[in-house]
């Protein structure tokens, strides 16, 4: 019994201490894990600003607008405005402002404009540009260039089949009107397109084709051609003559161009009325000499002077209606009858194939039509019949023969290999007498 009091009081020291260890414990292991360094954390991803960058708006001309008008979308200041028409005068008038082409407007990011750009045509555009940031000056200190736009040149060679004109066969060989008047204008002294052709003629071109970004922006020069007129070939081939003029010869040698055209008009045209010394006179009742070729045609259609030439007479002549008389070198004289316009003076000196007058009805006339006459040393000539021995001009000077004569034997080959309905990039394109 006496033992008992004693384990008593040593068990609840006991206890004691296995409670101050584990206190003692637990404050330990608090203060090594305040110790330890805390991990690591990783900064959240900061994304780096975008590049400044201007801005742009692009608007079209509207039909019947001006420059100034055409700007309205932009909201540019009205001194601004004014100030760029003046800073472009010099290069360009932007008066001439065609619809439908680009008004390209740059803005930094502040909104202040930086450049202007206006599409002039295929291959030009006009740049107004802004001072450089920190520049001195105000608007009057923007400049204007002209610059070319830059293109990348084919040489393709196209063929087609007439069946009902040049510009249908053009047409049908998947290409564009200009083509087949660049085409009229080489075999103009040779053939009239209006009455020459047949179906089943064939033409063949080699052609210069522009392109901008991939898409087709123009033709260049025609390099070389051949047109077959029921079963007899034309062929005109690119050279430049001894004073560097660009001039389309016949393999020969001769030149295309002759003293004068084969008609006074280039296309849709029919001969109405011949030359005749016995002609009845609808509207007169009576015969009497038809001292000309009477054409045929839609009236507003363009009238071409015939050869180069000074103007000598241009206005109304009773029965004659509105006419145009031409005098021409070796005594030769033109005469342009009935005309609705007339778009030259007299004293003007005139090329061939310039735009003269347009087709009317005024005079004694029951229908459209040109009547068109030709004389010599005063006295009149049948032109269906002179035009079939019309005088060449000057063929390849001497020294320039062999030039000739590889362009020659680089490009018939060539067109003899195309065949209608072909259109395809036959080489690289090659300036000049090469």
């Amino acid at each position: 019994m006496q033992n008992s009091p004693r384990r008593t009081f040593v068990l609840p020291l006991l206890v004691l201490a296995v409670v101050v260890a584990g206190i003692a414990g637990g404050v330990s292991i608090a203060q090594r894990r305040a110790a330890r360094p805390a991990p690591a954390v990783r900064p959240a991803a900061v994304a780096k600003p975008a590049p400044a960058t201007p801005t742009g708006q692009i608007v079209r001309i509207p039909p019947h607008s001006t420059f100034l008008a055409a700007l309205a979308p932009f909201h540019l200041n009205a001194a601004l405005a004014r100030q760029l028409v003046a800073v472009a005068r010099p290069v360009y008038n932007l008066a001439r402002v065609q619809a439908g082409h680009r008004l390209d407007l740059v803005r930094s990011l502040s909104g202040a404009p930086e450049a202007l750009s206006y599409q002039v045509d295929s291959g030009h555009t006009l740049w107004l540009r802004a001072p450089a940031a920190g520049a001195v000056g105000t608007t009057a200190s923007w400049t204007a260039a002209m610059e070319a736009i830059p293109f990348v040149t084919k040489l393709v060679g196209v063929a087609g089949t007439v069946e009902s004109s040049l510009f249908q066969a053009v047409e049908q060989a998947g290409e564009h009107d200009q083509l087949a008047v660049e085409l009229a204008n080489i075999f103009g002294w040779d053939l009239d397109f209006y009455t020459d052709t047949r179906p089943g003629d064939v033409f063949r071109v080699l052609v210069e084709k522009r392109y901008r970004r991939g898409r087709f922006a123009g033709y260049g020069q025609i390099v070389a051609a051949e047109y077959v007129n029921a079963g007899h070939p034309y062929e005109a081939l690119r050279f430049h003559d001894r004073h560097g003029f660009l001039t389309y010869y016949e393999p020969n040698g001769n030149p295309m161009k002759r003293e004068f055209l084969r008609s006074p008009l280039k296309f849709d045209a029919r001969v109405s009325s011949q030359f005749s010394y016995h002609r009845w006179q609808p509207i007169l009742k009576y015969y009497r000499p038809h001292l000309g070729t009477d054409f045929a045609a839609p009236t507003g259609t363009p009238v071409q002077a015939l050869g180069a030439g000074v103007v000598i007479q241009a206005g109304w002549y009773g029965e004659d209606g509105k006419m145009v008389r031409l005098r021409h070198p070796n005594g030769y004289e033109t005469v342009y009858l009935h005309l609705s316009r007339i778009l030259v003076h007299v004293g003007e000196r005139v090329g061939q194939g310039q735009r003269i007058g347009l087709v009317g009805m005024t005079g004694l006339a029951t229908g459209p039509n040109l009547h068109f006459g030709i004389e010599r040393y005063g006295k009149y000539m049948n032109f269906e019949t002179l035009r079939q021995s019309l005088p060449p001009g000057r063929p390849v000077a001497p020294g320039l023969r062999a030039q000739f004569a590889a362009v020659r034997s680089r490009y018939l080959p060539m067109l003899d290999r195309l065949h209608p309905q072909v259109s395809a990039v036959v080489a690289a394109p090659a300036p000049g007498n090469r």
